[in-house]
C-alpha cells in the first residue's frame, strides 16, 4: 500500500463537503489536485470510493465503509503528532501521581480536567491512599511524585517542596455534648474521646486521656459522624458530601490550630519533568483558591 495520510484527508474532506470543488476550496488546493489524489487512492485501494455517475461526490458502498476507517486513521495520526510535539517540548510521555486521599476533592477534580486538556496524549496513572501510603508509592517507584499532607520529617530518600495549606478544625457529630454552640476549652475536649490520625513516626497531640487512632481522615470522619468522639479534621473532609450534614465544627480558640501543610515528594536525584512541574504549579494555585 502506497497511500498517504494526505490522500486520506482529501478523501474524508470530499465526503464531508459533498463535492470535489468544495473540498478543494476547503483545503486550499486545485480541484484537479484533489480529484487526482483521490483517483490514485482508489487505484491503490482497488475500490471506487465515489459514484462519479452523479453530479455531486456521492460515496459508493465501499466508500461509506472505508470513510469510517479513514477517519480513525486520521485520528490516530493526529494523536501521534500531538504526542511527538509534546515529547519534543520536554513533556513526559507517561506520569504516575500518588495523591493523599484527604486532599480537597474539588482541587483534584479541576486539576484532572485541566491535565486532560493541556496534555491530551499523556498516559496518566493515579494512585490514592493515606499520607504514608502515597509516600511509599514514590519510594517503591510506583509513582513519580506524590502530593500529601505533611505528616512529619521527610525520609532521607526524598526531596520535597511545600505547595500550600488546607484549613483544619475541631469537629463533632450533631447531637454530641460539645455541639451546643458554645466556645469550648481544652478541658472540655478532655472529657470526651479524641479520634486521632495515626501515622508511622508521627505523634499527634492528644488532649484527651481516651484516644482512638486511625490512619485515614475519612475513617476518622466516619467515626466522628457515628458519635464515637471528636477529631481535628481538614475542613474539606468535614464538608464532603457524605459528612456535611452529620458533622459540626466546634469553636476552640485555645487550640490555635495551624493550617495543614501540603507538600510534593519525589526521589532524590530524579528532578520532576516538565509535566510534573506544571502539575505542581497548577495544584499550588488550586489549593490557594480552595475556600476555607
Amino acid at each position: 500500500m502506497e497511500w498517504t495520510v494526505d490522500q486520506l484527508r482529501q478523501f474524508v474532506t470530499t465526503a464531508e463537503c459533498g463535492s470535489f470543488s468544495a473540498a478543494a476550496r476547503h483545503l486550499g488546493k486545485a480541484q484537479s489536485a484533489v480529484s487526482t489524489a483521490i483517483g490514485l487512492l482508489e487505484v491503490d485501494l482497488g475500490v471506487a470510493l465515489f459514484d462519479r455517475s452523479r453530479r455531486n461526490a456521492q460515496l459508493s458502498e465501499a466508500g461509506q465503509v472505508l470513510l469510517l476507517e479513514a477517519r480513525e486513521l486520521l485520528r490516530q495520526a493526529e494523536q501521534l503528532d500531538q504526542r511527538a510535539r509534546s515529547l519534543n517540548a520536554g513533556n513526559e510521555a507517561a506520569l504516575s501521581l500518588a495523591l493523599d486521599e484527604a486532599l480537597p476533592y474539588t482541587a483534584i477534580a479541576t486539576l484532572m480536567r485541566e491535565i486532560s486538556v493541556k496534555f491530551p496524549s499523556l498516559e496518566l496513572t493515579l494512585l490514592n491512599g493515606t499520607a504514608t501510603e502515597v509516600a511509599d508509592y514514590v519510594e517503591q517507584e510506583r509513582a513519580s511524585v506524590a502530593f500529601h499532607f505533611d505528616r512529619g520529617p521527610v525520609r532521607a530518600s526524598f526531596d520535597q517542596r511545600h505547595i500550600g495549606t488546607v484549613p483544619q478544625g475541631v469537629f463533632v457529630a450533631n447531637g454530641h455534648p460539645l455541639a451546643d454552640g458554645r466556645v469550648v476549652r481544652r478541658k472540655d475536649l478532655a472529657r470526651h474521646r479524641q479520634l486521632l490520625m495515626h501515622a508511622d513516626d508521627v505523634h499527634e497531640v492528644a488532649y484527651s486521656p481516651r484516644v482512638w487512632r486511625s490512619d485515614s481522615f475519612y475513617s476518622t470522619a466516619e467515626m466522628v459522624a457515628d458519635k464515637l468522639g471528636w477529631a481535628v479534621l481538614p475542613v474539606n473532609i468535614a464538608h464532603y458530601e457524605g459528612f456535611r450534614q452529620a458533622l459540626q465544627e466546634v469553636p476552640c480558640p485555645s487550640l490555635a490550630l495551624p493550617r495543614l501543610s501540603v507538600r510534593m515528594l519525589w526521589l532524590q536525584g530524579r528532578q520532576p519533568g516538565a509535566t510534573a512541574s506544571y502539575v505542581q504549579k497548577r495544584f499550588t494555585e488550586l489549593l490557594r483558591d480552595t475556600p476555607a
